[in-house]
């Protein structure tokens, strides 16, 4: 019997929490699908890019939230299971209340490790693989982003301006500047022109113009009838480079290892620049992924204070408030911890902060559990 009962809150715990997580994670990620159509209006990219880099940012959100959809869903099957008199069914079989808040704290344990494996694993792979899409995807929107009198600098070290644009995409007086490197550049004049895609590349055919050569010594021109000019040689500014958020914690642990180990270190990869001016966003990063989700347990501990108190205690309400607030605090807290991690004791003391909570906490239920005894 007590195990029926458990299992049924595990349950309705569980379910809980999906629902609100997967609903919270679908709001958030329509919203953000939305600041993603940049990746089209402004940077060039294909529709099919933007649906996989839009779809590879579900982990990262759904990890996000963790924390916040599990200490509501424990908050609200606790208040929910003391209105309709069902924790009544627990205490009177016999099953104490500090066994069933142990029981809460072990169902904390599993979501805990999975969000360890979400932040430590899934979201940097998720996260890589959107950068990989952007990194060999094809500027497939740039005739879109040409407009009539205005500069357009898309794609690195090219600026286009078109004076005058027709329904068919054809070019009156079209100015382009190529940086070809730091102290040289070339100017291209063509009176007009298209943007045409052959074996899906585009080009852009240029009639009857100028080619301005510039450099720190002298300028060269010279005239053509026709020209084509390739634009898939041109990368998107759009950053390829991996961020310290997408690369794999086992090289976030190894770098840091390194850099304890000897303050001048320094290894450049393919993967990660490992220097010592890196050090604390990468300690940051490994204490969002590793021992952020160590507050789990706090919070559902903190929403397991409510079994201490029935819905005829006097300002119950109150309580439940004044409750609700200190587990979202936490929460706060663990957030603000995460961009604090400087040095190697704020390191240590931040790691110290979610088992003294957990600890004052359990040790003030089980003081309230005595006197009421």
């Amino acid at each position: 019997m007590k195990k029926i009962l458990f299992n049924k809150l595990f349950l309705d715990v569980t379910k809980f929490f999906l629902l609100i997580s997967l609903s919270l994670s679908l709001i958030i990620w329509v919203v953000q699908a939305v600041n993603f159509l940049d990746y089209i209006s402004e940077d060039g990219h294909g529709i099919k890019t933007y649906f996989l880099i839009t779809a590879l940012n579900l982990p990262k959100i759904f990890s996000r939230i963790i924390p916040f959809c599990i200490f509501l869903a424990t908050f609200y099957i606790i208040n929910r299971y003391e209105t309709k008199n069902e924790l009544l069914i627990f205490w009177n079989i016999g099953i104490k209340k500090i066994r069933f808040i142990n029981n809460l704290i072990y169902l904390s344990i599993f979501f805990l490790l999975i969000q360890i494996v979400l932040n430590a694993f899934i979201v940097p792979n998720s996260q890589n693989l959107a950068r990989d899409y952007i990194r060999s995807s094809n500027i497939d929107f740039f005739p879109n982003l040409v407009k009539e009198k205005k500069f357009i600098d898309t794609v690195s070290n090219l600026t286009i301006y078109v004076e005058k644009k027709d329904i068919n995409g054809n070019y009156k007086n079209v100015y382009l500047k190529d940086k070809l490197d730091d102290n040289k550049s070339q100017i291209i004049y063509a009176k007009s022109g298209k943007i045409n895609n052959i074996n899906n590349k585009n080009y852009l055919i240029l009639n009857n113009g100028k080619f301005i050569d510039v450099d720190e010594k002298k300028i060269t021109t010279f005239e053509f009838k026709k020209t084509e000019f390739d634009l898939s040689k041109y990368t998107t500014k759009t950053t390829t480079f991996p961020k310290v958020q997408e690369l794999k914690t086992k090289y976030l642990l190894d770098c840091i290892s390194k850099l304890n180990l000897d303050i001048n270190y320094y290894k450049a990869t393919e993967f990660l620049v490992c220097e010592k001016k890196q050090e604390i966003s990468i300690k940051e990063e490994i204490f969002k992924r590793i021992f952020k989700p160590l507050f789990i347990p706090v919070i559902i501990l903190v929403a397991c204070i409510m079994v201490l108190f029935n819905k005829d205690y006097f300002n119950y309400s109150k309580i439940q408030y004044f409750i609700f607030t200190i587990g979202i605090t936490i929460i706060v807290i663990s957030e603000i911890l995460a961009r604090w991690v400087e040095s190697n004791n704020s390191f240590i003391i931040f790691l110290i902060i979610p088992l003294l909570i957990f600890l004052l906490n359990y040790f003030f239920i089980i003081q309230k559990l005595k006197f009421k005894s």
